[in-house]
């Protein structure tokens, strides 16, 4: 963020949001409303992970009145959404809270603006509750009394002219730190997996309802320990509720979670078997062990290569690329090879016979890729 462009008074409340919010929230646009000084940013939109996709928020500050708290613009689908009004009784009318995030505004407190966020959210929550709640739907009413005990739950009703109504739910799963069973983990923020979930509204009776639509969804950072895509989820059975599925869903997740966090070391005790027949590596992913690569050389033909290993390993070889340190493309980029996995490898081989046969296929494999590299270099 450019100091000459924002006020020092916003700029500190958007940095403080950006680093201390507990979700990882980010900012899709900024620009000036100000008539008098136009060069002050003073306004953003501000994305907002919510029930496994985003709200984006438009923050409204003042840059001729820095003071001032900012106004909050939500999306024209939460025209309703009004979370500082509450209804006194059914037909009185309304009024305002005064308690809440903009009572006593102080701009000088960087925090503000992320409480006021956080407060935001929380009850944004509890208004798409409510209005899934409010669905003239046995079904969905009844999945609802048997989840209401667990904690986390995000739930989204969502209708328009050109689609049906359905509901969707964003379950948590997996009631583990996952970020505390990997040493020297680097993820600010907790990883965890949840299970979308997706019902139709049905206003009408249906003896055997159909099954929702399920789908497994993690924080974008997981796929370095375990590839989401890869977990078979449950069958799910005619007339299960959500209260019986999910038992059965969790034990299975909590074991693969388990099991991805123990293969860590397989890949650890591959990278250093490579040491044995190549040297040191030059760089290797200390955490994950989802990458390494060596230098080694064939007469006077020097070169890395690159191994990228799959959370699926063992049972998943790494693939290989070839690069080249003494052959440079017109750009002056080195050559680098297409992407090698056919080459000998079993699962069931000792980490030490692994390298060795990649050692012995690179053996061959570079007077190819040299050959290769000259003949890139005429072209």
């Amino acid at each position: 963020m450019s100091s000459d462009t924002v006020s020092p008074l916003i700029a500190a409340h958007v940095n403080y949001l950006l680093n201390h919010f507990p979700l990882p929230v980010k900012i899709e646009h900024m620009w000036s409303g100000s008539m008098n000084y136009p060069g002050i940013i003073d306004r953003f939109t501000l994305v907002i992970p919510y029930c496994l996709e985003f709200v984006k928020w438009d923050i409204i500050y003042n840059a001729e009145s820095p003071f001032s708290a900012p106004d909050i613009v939500f999306g024209p689908e939460d025209e309703n959404f009004h979370p500082f009004t509450s209804k006194v009784h059914e037909g009185e009318g309304d009024y305002k809270s005064s308690q809440n995030g903009l009572h006593d505004w102080n701009s000088k407190d960087p925090s503000r603006l992320t409480s006021l966020v956080q407060e935001l959210r929380d009850r944004y929550v509890s208004y798409q509750r409510k209005r899934v709640e409010g669905v003239d739907d046995e079904r969905l009413k009844f999945e609802l009394s048997t989840m209401v005990s667990r904690e986390g739950i995000e739930m989204h009703l969502s209708s328009g002219v050109e689609k049906p109504e359905e509901v969707k739910f964003a379950v948590p799963l997996v009631d583990i730190n996952i970020n505390k069973m990997i040493p020297g983990c680097p993820w600010t923020h907790p990883q965890k997996i949840f299970l979308q979930v997706l019902y139709p509204v049905v206003r009408k009776y249906a003896s055997t309802p159909a099954a929702p639509r399920l789908k497994l969804v993690s924080t974008s950072e997981l796929k370095a320990l375990l590839s989401i895509e890869d977990i078979k989820l449950p069958t799910w059975i005619d007339g299960m509720c959500m209260a019986e599925y999910l038992p059965h869903l969790e034990e299975g997740l909590d074991k693969q979670v388990m099991e991805a966090v123990s293969l860590i070391d397989v890949r650890r005790g591959f990278i250093e078997a490579l040491e044995s027949f190549f040297g040191r590596p030059l760089e290797a992913d200390p955490v994950f062990c989802r990458t390494a690569t060596i230098i080694t050389a064939s007469g006077v033909f020097t070169f890395l290569v690159h191994f990228f290993i799959s959370t699926q390993f063992p049972k998943k070889q790494p693939s290989l690329m070839l690069q080249s340190s003494q052959h440079f493309n017109s750009q002056g980029a080195p050559i680098k090879s297409h992407v090698i996995t056919d080459y000998p490898w079993s699962p069931r081989w000792e980490p030490s016979l692994m390298a060795e046969r990649i050692f012995e296929f690179l053996a061959d494999e570079a007077l190819s890729f040299k050959r290769y590299c000259t003949e890139s270099q005429l072209q």
